[in-house]
């Protein structure tokens, strides 16, 4: 190679010409490993091509409170990014912008609505205040809720006033629970699952002392990715998500919405229970090991019957407060009294909810390359690709590639669409392969009959 074409392979490209003089970056939703890697080199790609970056401070929050009495001020609502500032930061925990889950779109769920002044008030707050900022275009990091916010955002600027100040959006997929649409593995879903693997580990020799039971409980509010990682990775003697809700492990009950009957899927959490129990039975009574842990899914709560779930409050975008259900107290007292009954010995089940530890971990390897990615991404989506409402994704060797936001929403409901794990998929097949034995092939008939 001569050094004419050495020289030309590592020379920095040319920043492109656009039409952006100014880019926001928000955070919205929960924390995930690898955050900092997203906003660093989104900012440090802008700063590079001459576009001045920002960054608002805890998601939605400040913007929703803008006013003609309550600009937006800097340090308090935003910050300004440089590129001495964010020397290191991808490879540090936590955020540090900040982030919140408050939703300018909440009333928003019908296209219809937003063409209604009162339902679209919080995202004309939104609007001004980032064009009170002079911003451009808007980088948005979140999770299928804060998707939704980006496409109702832009979905709303098509109906202002002709000759109004055009802000474009682009999102970056942000979960550990890994159940997007469009993208293969989220940012900070590897990173998690190592942290609450590690738990698993050590809680199975915690286990292993006193020949106990944990029952643990980690968070995937729709989908099992995470609590399948979790027990792949760390060993787990069985692993139950919202996806095994399926045949004998599904019921209904009746429920009445706005004057109307329907019929809604819970879980039999007797068939549940059943199935632990199984497991505990095939593991003594093939290895002799009176001891596991057993992973369960946060989301299973979101299965419980209504009247369980009546007084339990709800989040900004309309979810239960997980959290204070205690799944997995629940299922431990009756999968220790469904073991005593079968057995006819006490066994301790100890519940412990895991989740909150893993989401501001400093990132892995894999976490950094990919945030630092999907940064870079933003930045190639706006001003290389001169695109909007697009989601940004990589497949392959982190080949980036753009996703249009109508693709993942719902047109009619405004709703994204959940990456569930597919129960014939070989993934969710590796996890039934680990398992000590398959329970089932291993328990009396008449014990998981036992509900």
């Amino acid at each position: 190679m001569s050094s004419d074409s050495k020289s030309t392979s590592l020379a920095p490209p040319t920043a492109p010409e656009t039409d952006i003089r100014r880019v926001a970056l928000l955070f919205s939703g929960g924390p995930a490993p690898g955050a900092n890697a997203v906003i660093s080199t989104a900012a440090n790609a802008f700063l590079r091509s001459g576009v001045d970056a920002i960054g608002i401070k805890h998601g939605y929050s400040q913007l929703m409170e803008f006013g003609p009495d309550n600009p937006m001020q800097e340090g308090r609502d935003y910050m300004r990014f440089d590129l001495p500032g964010l020397e290191g930061a991808r490879i540090t925990g936590g955020i540090m912008i900040g982030t919140a889950r408050a939703n300018p779109g909440k009333q928003i769920s019908d296209p219809a609505h937003l063409q209604d002044a009162e339902r679209t008030a919080p995202m004309k707050t939104v609007y001004e205040a980032l064009c009170s900022l002079e911003v451009d275009a808007l980088v948005s990091i979140g999770g299928d809720d804060t998707l939704k916010t980006a496409n109702k955002f832009a979905m709303f600027q098509e109906h202002l006033p002709a000759g109004s100040k055009p802000i474009k959006v682009v999102h970056v997929p942000k979960t550990i629970d890994n159940d997007y649409a469009g993208i293969d593995f989220t940012f900070g879903y590897f990173t998690a699952v190592e942290v609450l693997a590690d738990e698993i580990r050590n809680l199975a020799e915690d286990a292993a002392s006193d020949r106990s039971y944990f029952l643990v409980e980690t968070m995937g509010r729709s989908a099992g990715w995470l609590a399948y990682g979790a027990a792949i990775a760390g060993g787990a003697s069985l692993v139950i998500s919202v996806e095994d809700i399926v045949g004998d492990y599904e019921t209904t009950e009746t429920v009445d919405e706005n004057g109307e009957s329907r019929q809604r899927k819970i879980m039999d959490i007797d068939a549940v229970v059943q199935r632990i129990v199984a497991t505990m039975m095939a593991r003594q009574k093939e290895d002799g090991k009176e001891y596991g842990v057993i992973c369960v899914a946060e989301g299973l709560a979101e299965l419980l019957s209504a009247d369980s779930l009546k007084d339990v409050p709800r989040d900004a975008h309309g979810h239960i407060s997980i959290s204070q259900i205690n799944l997995s107290r629940i299922l431990s007292e009756r999968v220790e009294e469904a073991y005593r009954e079968a057995t006819g010995i006490k066994k301790r089940v100890k519940p412990l909810q895991l989740g909150y530890e893993s989401r501001c971990s400093p990132p892995h390897a894999f976490d950094v390359m990919l945030g630092s990615q999907l940064g870079v991404g933003a930045y190639r989506a706006l001003v290389e690709e001169r695109r909007t409402s697009v989601m940004v994704s990589v497949a392959g060797q982190l080949d980036l590639h753009y996703v249009p936001f109508a693709e993942l929403v719902d047109p009619k409901t405004l709703v994204t669409v959940v990456r569930f794990i597919k129960t014939d998929c070989d993934f969710h097949k590796l996890a039934r392969f680990l398992e000590s034995h398959n329970a089932a092939d291993n328990v009396p008939e008449d014990v998981l009959s036992n509900r």
